[in-house]
């Protein structure tokens, strides 16, 4: 039997997502509170049950825009989020359900992210996105070694660069440089509210690391803390970073950070192929897996692409990265909830 979350199953969705191998920090009912409350869209958290007991979920956000579509997405604004379920009929089971409310709501497509298989009827796409991980040591010696001798070399010349850094109470910092590089980078900004709802959702699980340069700062991260991983997730800095080193330091700080905490595995997210965050990451040492998605087209003919890449976003991406950080941060709010 599927069902619709209740508030008062939350509690048993999240020890089920924690029981489960795939389950990620995507799947906690957390991002459902975040999304509805922030961004304002609409969930369908979806439960399958065996003897009254939840033996599957699947965690959907609706976005409905104008500008770029009507979509079901697992989970939308995250990089992953795709039916986590012990048995095949129980998966078959929530998908079903899926193109069903799909039909329902005459959406244009369902999207599941990062999952590895889906039933017939279903398109997978897997040369959009890269995933990168690897085991951190809790020896800071060996740690420093994992990473490759020139990168190692960056990191190295970047703690004798006088910068330093804070575990942050606020997300002021992290914000005000997130909106910065993404204007930079022809995107459209997320609210505030995004990042302080991150923050009273997940608690400590959510941490903000800043590197400051005099105390001003000038790179910073916000991160997740999930079972034996940190997830760095958003990002933001000034251009002198670069030329600093502030951001290897960053993330070579967060690394101590999260081997201080327990973690072993450092996520390092997802990006496009073939773009400078993908180098970047490899630069790191971080083998590159491809991270497939599903899809359901229900009144889309092709597979949707909303994403900078795509050519016929080049001269909006142009634009933008051509407006004042001012207008941007005004405007961005508007544009980036729809996006997904």
């Amino acid at each position: 039997m599927t069902e619709r979350l209740r508030v008062q199953d939350e509690d048993e969705w999240n020890a089920f997502v924690q029981s489960h191998p795939r389950g990620t920090f995507f799947h906690l009912t957390g991002w459902k509170n975040v999304l509805e409350g922030s961004l304002h869209h609409r969930a369908h958290y979806l439960t399958a049950r065996r003897g009254g007991s939840i033996a599957g979920v699947l965690p959907l956000i609706e976005i409905k825009s104008r500008l770029f579509g009507h979509a079901l997405l697992s989970t939308a604004f995250c990089v992953a989020g795709g039916p986590l379920s012990f048995d095949a009929d129980g998966e078959i089971e929530l998908l079903s359900a899926a193109t069903s409310i799909a039909r329902e709501l005459n959406v244009d497509y369902v999207e599941l992210k990062d999952t590895p298989g889906a039933p017939e009827g279903w398109l997978a796409r897997q040369d959009l996105y890269a995933g990168f991980e690897r085991p951190i040591s809790a020896d800071e010696a060996t740690c420093l070694t994992q990473i490759p001798r020139k990168q190692r070399a960056v990191v190295r010349k970047s703690l004798t660069s006088g910068l330093t850094f804070t575990l942050d109470n606020d997300v002021n910092a992290v914000f005000d440089l997130y909106a910065r590089t993404v204007r930079d980078h022809g995107t459209p900004v997320f609210p505030k509210a995004l990042f302080q709802s991150l923050k009273d959702n997940f608690g400590p699980a959510c941490e903000v690391l800043t590197v400051r340069k005099g105390g001003m700062p000038i790179s910073s991260v916000m991160s997740f803390y999930y079972r034996d991983r940190v997830l760095p997730y958003y990002t933001g800095s000034l251009p002198s970073a670069r030329d600093t080193g502030a951001n290897d330091l960053m993330y070579w700080r967060l690394m101590r950070r999260a081997s201080e905490r327990g973690c072993t595995i450092f996520d390092f997210g997802r990006s496009k192929t073939g773009t400078g965050p993908y180098a970047f990451k490899k630069n790191w040492g971080f083998p590159a897996r491809p991270i497939p998605h599903q899809f359901f087209l229900n009144r889309l003919k092709v597979l949707p692409s909303l994403n900078p890449t795509n050519p016929k976003f080049h001269l909006l991406v142009r634009m933008w990265q051509r407006l004042p950080l001012s207008v941007a941060n005004m405007v961005g709010p508007f544009i980036s909830r729809n996006l997904g």
